[in-house]
């Protein structure tokens, strides 16, 4: 078993070194220009699905009124959702700006069936938009976003007209606020700088991001709307589009920004719900995958892509057997002695991931300086993976045995710059300690005493694991006592 979770955590790597490779012959090319702007712009909607966001509403609705974009094409659509002051603030705004002739409007269902997926879907019923870009709550688009994506729909290259999204990369309003939101940045720049670029290059699948990009309204009908029964309904569309040979372009040079999570409870209800709903796609849409056609490179990316939270698991495992394993010696059991330097499968892993990381880190730097070096940002956020994997592995489960929950959306907190820095509200009242959080403070201990354990026995291979187990446990579980005051 200790092993098995070792080979998938390798395989999983060099899929991620292989889509980095794919990146740097990428950016070795310089990006094609943005076509150029159209005669007659299409009709455009901008949807922006809110469920109590009271303290970032009121910005959102600024910004996307703002867009740079031809009179008399644009929509903005709030759809709202809210049970608490966030419907006056919206209402409130949409108000103002309809009354300087921006055509927007402040869409309320009858009941919030469905959760994104129902909102996004009742929009598409209130519009008449071609193109269909989406925000999230915590996100402000740069001004002249329509105009720098638009174009990639419109261009004369072949298959244009089957271009189904253009997806662009998150920015981050918040990356130096704590280490929560630094460890953060470092591993969706993963996403965004390789994994996308990567999967592009080599013509393999993408994703829609579920925000940050835009959809052709015949993508979506074509595909069957957008479905509630995964909590990742951005994944799920993006796959029976492109199982429809729908194309998804990437603009990587385009950015996004938005809020990151700043405390535990927030990061934990996004990470269930990204790792589950993965798991969940996986269930529906891989078999349909192997049975396309695809080329078989595609096939396996795309293997990776869906069942990428399964690694979670595989960490779990491998992180509870390597402690006993720590006694193989001492127990006198020399022909278990092979599988103890199966530890130094777990170090080859790294090697791939360093390379991958490096490659995001360093297209990160082109555009932002980082906030801390190269190795200590790398081994915090793999430590902290780590530390989460028993949170995301229940997830993962659930997800993969079909069991059903809510949408639990992340709250956005307001994040401001302020005279004395990044500044948070929170959106809570408490937070309530779980059973599970508990166990990954006793599973802290449990590799402290791994660590204490292989020093007492002379026993080193192990150490560089536990290490990074008690690190990133011990983080996880010092944030949710922290953040749960």
């Amino acid at each position: 078993m200790y092993g098995l979770c070792l080979l998938l955590l390798l395989g999983f790597s060099l899929t991620q070194w292989h889509l980095a490779r794919l990146a740097r012959r990428a950016y070795a090319t310089p990006p094609p220009p943005t076509p150029p702007a159209p005669t007659t712009w299409p009709r455009l909607t901008v949807q922006l699905p809110l469920y109590n966001e009271q303290y970032v509403v009121e910005r959102l609705i600024d910004t996307c009124a703002a867009l740079d974009y031809p009179a008399g094409r644009l929509h903005v659509q709030v759809l709202d959702d809210s049970t608490d002051d966030t419907v006056a603030l919206a209402a409130a705004r949409v108000a103002y700006h309809a009354a300087r002739g921006v055509h927007i409007t402040h869409e309320r269902r009858p009941e919030r069936t469905g959760f994104k997926a129902g909102a996004l879907a009742y929009g598409l019923t209130r519009t008449e938009g071609e193109l269909i870009a989406i925000f999230d709550a915590d996100f402000l688009p740069e001004r002249d976003f329509l105009r720098q994506t638009v174009p990639h729909f419109l261009g004369s290259a072949p298959n244009t007209d089957r271009i189904g999204v253009v997806q662009t990369r998150w920015g981050h309003l918040n990356e130096e606020y704590s280490l929560l939101t630094e460890l953060q940045a470092f591993g969706l720049n993963a996403h965004f700088f390789v994994e996308q670029v990567g999967r592009q290059r080599g013509g393999h699948f993408l994703n829609f991001n579920g925000t940050g990009g835009i959809w052709r309204r015949a993508c979506i009908e074509d595909a069957g709307g957008w479905h509630a029964d995964t909590l990742t309904e951005d994944l799920d569309l993006s796959y029976r589009a492109q199982l429809r040979c729908w194309h998804f372009h990437y603009l990587p040079q385009v950015a996004a920004p938005a809020e990151l999570p700043v405390t535990m409870d927030a990061l934990k209800s996004q990470q269930f719900r990204w790792t589950k709903g993965a798991a969940e796609t996986a269930r529906k849409h891989l078999l349909a995958v192997w049975r396309s056609g695809q080329p078989l490179g595609t096939r396996l990316h795309a293997t990776f892509h869906l069942l990428n939270s399964v690694v979670f698991v595989a960490i779990l495992l491998m992180a509870v057997l390597s402690v006993p394993l720590v006694f193989v010696r001492a127990l006198g059991a020399e022909q278990l002695r092979p599988v103890f330097h199966l530890a130094a499968v777990f170090l080859l892993a790294l090697v791939p991931l360093t390379f991958y990381f490096r490659t995001a880190w360093r297209q990160a730097a082109v555009r932002r300086p980082p906030p801390a070096g190269f190795a200590r940002q790398l081994l915090l956020f793999l430590a902290f993976s780590m530390g989460l994997s028993l949170h995301n592995s229940r997830a993962v489960l659930l997800g993969l045995l079909g069991q059903r929950s809510a949408f639990i959306r992340t709250p956005k907190l307001g994040i401001v710059a302020g005279a004395g820095g990044w500044k948070a509200r929170r959106y809570r009242t408490s937070a309530r300690l779980s059973g599970l959080t508990w166990l990954e403070g006793l599973l802290t201990a449990y590799f402290l005493f791994g660590i204490g354990a292989g020093l007492y026995l002379g026993e080193y291979g192990l150490l560089p694991t536990h290490l990074l187990l008690a690190t990133g446990y011990g983080l996880v579980f010092y944030y949710s006592l922290k953040h749960a005051q």
